[in-house]
């Protein structure tokens, strides 16, 4: 007999039915990574749209189109029980169209302003996304909601994401965009007061140890993954999870430089690599 869920009718559900977790490129790993840590038995599908990277420097429609039909047609193919959008630009652009679309849940990924702004003591925080995310009403609608009576210093720092892809693939990681973020939200009026900064692009807590050292101690650094990964098994919460075959990642890019990302993407159980 179906119960009535939190996006309407439940029927039961296959335990081997995956998670389906999407991003540009892969900084939804941190994403899988806190995940892992609450549902090790569940089945993960972990999708990299790497062909539409980036997301930043797109158009809203842009962005709208390509993940709804992206999703739509990987559900199709893929049946999962949960789709998780792992990128804070398109979940602050597409989250409300993907969930028209499909009938399963769907979460979001949002800048983690609210608890920044219970953990501030100087009251002013700084945010690090790409130009898409900083830019949206969506994320104006948080900071007056969760932070109000504090100041929000905002930044677009595309640049950060090729030193985090880099950092994965084990290549060294160039510190000049690290330091030119860093020093554009230190340069804002106040910017000498921040003592915690949103990194809001799930690609950003990878370079979570060249960040700390930049902007130095007092600073602290907080990102949404973990309170992605609770909502995720708390939609989930009593259902079956069923693991019978290792999980897999898919690119919508190249396979020959996604292989290249093998060895990472096995560290966090992803043993196989597909095209879409």
């Amino acid at each position: 007999m179906p119960d009535i869920g939190s996006t309407g009718w439940r029927v039961s559900v296959d335990p081997t039915s995956p998670i389906l977790i999407l991003d540009t490129g892969v900084g939804g790993l941190t994403v899988l990574g806190e995940l892992r840590k609450l549902l090790p038995e569940a089945p993960v599908i972990f999708a990299a749209d790497q062909a539409g990277l980036p997301y930043g420097e797109k158009t809203e429609a842009e962005v709208a189109a390509r993940v709804a039909g992206l999703l739509g047609r990987m559900s199709e193919r893929y049946r999962p029980r949960l789709a998780c959008i792992a990128c804070n630009t398109a979940s602050t652009i597409a989250l409300d169209m993907v969930r028209d679309v499909l009938e399963i849940p769907v979460v979001g990924t949002v800048p983690a302003i609210k608890p920044a702004a219970a953990m501030t003591k100087t009251g002013v925080i700084g945010l690090l996304g790409t130009k898409g995310t900083i830019r949206q009403p969506y994320v104006d609608r948080l900071e007056a909601k969760f932070a109000e009576g504090k100041t929000l210093l905002r930044h677009g720092a595309p640049e950060l994401v090729d030193p985090a892809e880099a950092k994965l693939r084990g290549r060294p990681v160039d510190p000049a965009p690290i330091r030119a973020a860093v020093q554009a939200l230190r340069g804002m009026p106040r910017g000498d007061e921040i003592d915690t900064v949103v990194l809001a692009c799930t690609h950003f807590p990878l370079l979570h140890e060249e960040l700390a050292a930049e902007f130095g101690p007092g600073v602290t650094l907080i990102d949404g993954s973990q309170g992605i990964a609770r909502r995720i098994a708390s939609l989930l919460e009593g259902q079956k999870l069923e693991r019978r075959e290792p999980d897999f990642a898919v690119t919508t890019g190249p396979l020959d430089d996604f292989k290249k990302l093998a060895p990472a993407l096995a560290e966090y159980g992803l043993e196989r690599l597909v095209r879409f």
